[in-house]
């Protein structure tokens, strides 16, 4: 009977000489791998079916409104920027892609047991939820920015002088890209808010949606019923309309279209400016708050 034989080979050991990009390197791959999977990049062709038709829905009205501004004068029938964000497709869109994609980057990886393995140095908990939570922002930017400029481009161009055009408009840049931000930050705070308290992604999906269209259905049934001069607090109920308040504020209107209820324009700026951060920074904190606590 022969004895175990044993061979060991000295391959040498090489010791790493390239960049050590340290904790800055983590977050940008925290955050690229973020990006792809909202956006379905590496994954099967169902994860890209809701953000490619989120996209092409948004471009859709704006390409519509270009059509139609180059057959009907512009001021009189189209729609502009400042009414953009308050089209019922728009928002409707918006936020049921964010409640079913969102929770993906965080319930995903708490469901399979992974989030240990990115909570190791030199990666922080606080790390790990602000690259997730910019990398859905980044998405959200691109779904409300582009439409903006598309319509921006085509109105400008189908103006009949285009340099007069963009010399008495040019202020709409900087207003809808403060719009957008706010419509950004609020459709990607509330569903990952909602993610990092479940491990399921359905639960968070069902919650966000569920909540955008009970507080639509109360909100608008009591202010009709109630009316008087609570009206335009109950309307605050909405909260789907909030974002889309923001947008009036900034662009300094008076009226809204779509979901948000005008009654609440006679607000003072502040209420819905204050009511819009705590629907924001509240979510946000909790959700800090939650991973704050974990360790790897």
């Amino acid at each position: 009977m022969t004895g175990a034989r044993g061979e060991v080979f000295d391959i040498g050991y090489q010791r790493y000489t390239g960049p050590r990009e340290g904790r800055a390197r983590a977050r940008k791959a925290l955050w690229l791998n973020g990006v792809r999977t909202a956006v379905g990049l590496g994954r099967g062709w169902p994860s890209k079916v809701l953000p490619a038709l989120l996209f092409a829905a948004l471009m859709g009205v704006a390409t519509v409104l270009v059509l139609v501004s180059t057959v009907l004068p512009i001021e009189d029938v189209v729609p502009g920027h400042a009414d953009f964000y308050g089209f019922f497709l728009v928002p409707v869109s918006l936020i049921i892609v964010a409640a079913v994609v969102a929770p993906e980057l965080i319930s995903a990886d708490r469901r399979n047991g992974v989030i240990s393995l990115y909570l190791v140095r030199p990666l922080t908990s606080s790390d790990y939820i602000l690259g997730r939570w910019t990398a859905f922002l980044s998405v959200s930017l691109a779904a409300v920015y582009l439409p903006q400029i598309v319509l921006f481009i085509g109105l400008t161009l189908g103006a009949t002088d285009s340099l007069d055009h963009l010399r008495d408009n040019w202020l709409v840049v900087p207003r809808f890209l403060g719009a957008g931000f706010a419509v950004a930050v609020f459709i990607t705070t509330l569903p990952m808010a909602a993610a990092g308290f479940t491990n399921r992604r359905a639960y968070a999906t069902v919650f966000v949606i569920g909540l955008w269209f009970i507080t639509l259905a109360v909100g608008a049934s009591l202010t009709e019923s109630i009316g008087g001069s609570a009206a335009k607090w109950l309307t605050l109920i909405n909260i789907g309309s909030v974002p889309v308040l923001m947008n009036d504020i900034i662009f300094g209107v008076d009226e809204s279209i779509g979901i948000a209820n005008n009654v609440a324009r006679e607000l003072p700026n502040a209420v819905i400016v204050a009511w819009y951060t705590i629907l924001t920074a509240g979510p946000g904190l909790a959700l800090w708050l939650r991973y704050r606590r974990m360790t790897p």
